[in-house]
C-alpha cells in the first residue's frame, strides 16, 4: 500500500465523523470502536467480508439502529440518530440495496413517494419539473418521468433511487451495493452517477463487494473485519493487500501496518488544525 503521505488530504468540509462507535445485539458485538471520517466531495468505499459489520454501520447512520456507545458528529455537531426521519432531516440519505421502488408507479411518483404530506405541497406539474431537474443533474438516461418503474433497466432504477435521495438536498448519501446484479453498461452508468454526486460536493459512503467498482470511484477504502476497523487504503492499493485486510490472511503485517499508517495520518492532520 502507498504511504498515506502520498495521497491528498481531503480538502472538503468534514461532514461525518464517528469516534469509538459500537453496536451490541445482546451478547453479540456487531461493531466495536469504529472510527470513520467522510468529507464533502469524497467517496469512501466501505468494504469487508460478509458479517464484517458494513450493513449494521449503515443502519446506525440511517437511524435504523442506535449505537451502544461512541459519538457521531455531523457537520461539526454531535448528533443522536434516533430514527430514520431524524437522519433524513439532518441531511443523511440512504439508498438501500432493495431500492424500495414501486414498480406500478411512474418515475415522478417514486421520487416523491412518502413526501405527499410535504409542506411544499407541490402540484403534479411542479413535481414533474422537480423530477426532471434532479435527473438532469445526474445526466440520467431516462426517456420520460411518466413511465412506470417496471419498464426501466436496473441501472435506470438505481438512477431513480439516487435522484429520490437528493430530493431533500442531503449532505451525505450512503449507497448499499449500488452495482449489484447490474451488467457492464449499467454498472458504468451507476458509477458515473456516483461521480456526479461527489462532484456536487456531497459526501458518499459506498458499500460494495466489487473491487473494480470501488477502485473506479473511491477516494479512500475503509476495511471492516469482524466489526472492527482494519485499515484505510487507497485505490492504488494492490489486490493482495486489500484481500489480506478483508480476510485477515496477513493480519499481523499488512492490516496492522495499514492501521498504523492511518493513525499517523490522523496525527498529522490533527497537528495541522
Amino acid at each position: 500500500m502507498s504511504d498515506a503521505s502520498d495521497h491528498r488530504t481531503p480538502s472538503g468540509e468534514l461532514v461525518l465523523s464517528l469516534k469509538g462507535v459500537s453496536k451490541h445485539f445482546g451478547a453479540v458485538s456487531a461493531l466495536t470502536d469504529i472510527n470513520l471520517d467522510v468529507h464533502a466531495g469524497e467517496v469512501v468505499a466501505l468494504v469487508g467480508d460478509n458479517g464484517a459489520g458494513k450493513s449494521t454501520l449503515v443502519k446506525v447512520l440511517a437511524g435504523v439502529h442506535q449505537p451502544s456507545s461512541g459519538t457521531i458528529t455531523f457537520r461539526g455537531k454531535q448528533v443522536t440518530l434516533s430514527d430514520p426521519a431524524t437522519a433524513l432531516d439532518l441531511g443523511i440519505a440512504t439508498v438501500f440495496q432493495d431500492l424500495a421502488l414501486c414498480e406500478n408507479l411512474d418515475v415522478v411518483a417514486n421520487i416523491f413517494l412518502g413526501r405527499e404530506m410535504s409542506p411544499l405541497k407541490l402540484d403534479e406539474t411542479a413535481m414533474e419539473v422537480r423530477a426532471w431537474t434532479l435527473l438532469n443533474e445526474l445526466a440520467a438516461r431516462i426517456p420520460s418521468v411518466r413511465i412506470p418503474i417496471a419498464s426501466l433497466s436496473g441501472g435506470q432504477r438505481q438512477t431513480v433511487a439516487i435522484a429520490r435521495s437528493l430530493l431533500l438536498e442531503p449532505k451525505l448519501i450512503m449507497l448499499d451495493e449500488p452495482t449489484a446484479a447490474l451488467g457492464v453498461a449499467q454498472t458504468a452508468e451507476v458509477l458515473n452517477l456516483i461521480e456526479r454526486v461527489r462532484d456536487k460536493g456531497l459526501g458518499v459512503i459506498m458499500i460494495s463487494h466489487n473491487m473494480e467498482d470501488v477502485r473506479a470511484v473511491a477516494d479512500r477504502i475503509v476495511v471492516l473485519r469482524l466489526g472492527r476497523n482494519n485499515g484505510v487504503f487507497y485505490p492504488d492499493t494492490s489486490n493482495q493487500e486489500l484481500v489480506s485486510a478483508i480476510t485477515g490472511a496477513a493480519e499481523n503485517s499488512v492490516s496492522r501496518r495499514a492501521v498504523r499508517r492511518q493513525a499517523q495520518q490522523e496525527q498529522r492532520e490533527g497537528g495541522q488544525r
